[in-house]
């Protein structure tokens, strides 16, 4: 049985689970990786990796699956292209295909070879991860958010310690897991359950778990005998519900807003709402999507 940790270790490494096969955005996933898919003007991939790195991750593992290649190579070197921008004298193409490659031992790739679900994904990242609390980021779930939700969480964490999950407001409960709440302090909730797709009249609140943990390495123990749950698939919450009874958990509702990329149409929101946040494009992304609207009714 997982118990308490006893000290508060600080958070250095995030697993992203990046294995899936994205059926629910094909055909466009037939031979792309879905987290490649371009949300504007860079993959979807990339806002998680930036949102890790500004909360001070220092390692990142993603677990992958079949055909996922390309993802490790996105983040690797492409020396061909960058001396040909630098002969041609592109420096601003150049400077943006450098930004995603990390330090050597910055990241590590390690395979599910099999898609028996989420949970199974973070524990094939148990020995990588070692003795240490731990991020899962669900590579779906793109968060809008200054500071970003990660490095929101980190300071939640550095304060009540334990376990901390992500959670936002949404109209219909019966659509998501949500939290069952205790006590709360702010924006800070000491949890005592989770609830997955309850009744709205019945839910025990509106906050819905929007794809960001931290996690203590107790958590691999439960998941190495943890059976298989909805869907025939190990899931992650199945064991933190059990970590639950030894360790708090506590959920932050952060300061922003969730995207789920995991369909087409979300997708589709996404590309818009980061498209009309750029810095540079954001004016000129607002008069196209107006005009684009205003052809349709033509």
């Amino acid at each position: 049985m997982a118990s308490a940790p006893t000290t508060r270790r600080p958070l250095r490494k995030a697993v992203l689970p990046v294995a899936g096969f994205g059926t629910r955005v094909l055909p466009a996933t037939k031979s792309i990786p879905k987290e490649l898919l371009p949300v504007f003007d860079r993959p979807a991939i990339q806002y998680v990796v930036d949102e890790a790195l500004d909360a001070g991750i220092e390692h990142i593992v993603f677990v992958t699956g079949r055909n996922k290649g390309a993802i490790e190579d996105y983040f690797d070197r492409a020396y061909e292209l960058e001396v040909t921008l630098r002969e041609k004298g592109k420096t601003t193409q150049l400077k943006e295909i450098e930004t995603p490659v990390r330090q050597p031992g910055a990241m590590s790739f390690t395979r599910q070879q099999a898609a028996l679900g989420l949970g199974h994904a973070v524990w094939c990242a148990r020995d990588i991860i070692g003795d240490e609390p731990f991020a899962v980021m669900l590579p779906d779930m793109l968060m809008m958010a200054k500071p970003s939700c990660l490095a929101q969480m980190v300071e939640t964490y550095n304060q009540v310690g334990g376990n901390v999950i992500a959670v936002e407001p949404c109209d219909d409960p019966s659509m998501y897991g949500v939290i069952d709440p205790e006590s709360r302090a702010g924006r800070v909730i000491k949890m005592r359950g989770m609830v997955e797709k309850p009744p709205r009249d019945t839910a025990p609140s509106n906050l819905f778990i929007s794809g960001r943990y931290i996690l203590q390495p107790e958590i691999f123990d439960l998941l190495a005998d943890q059976g298989p749950g909805a869907g025939n698939e190990i899931q992650l919450t199945d064991s933190m519900v059990r970590l639950m009874q030894t360790q708090p958990f506590h959920a932050l509702e952060y300061d922003g807003r969730t995207y789920d990329c995991g369909d087409k149409l979300g997708y589709l929101r996404a590309t818009a709402a980061f498209a009309l946040a750029h810095e540079e494009f954001g004016a000129k992304a607002a008069a196209t999507l107006k005009q684009a609207l205003a052809d349709k009714g033509q």
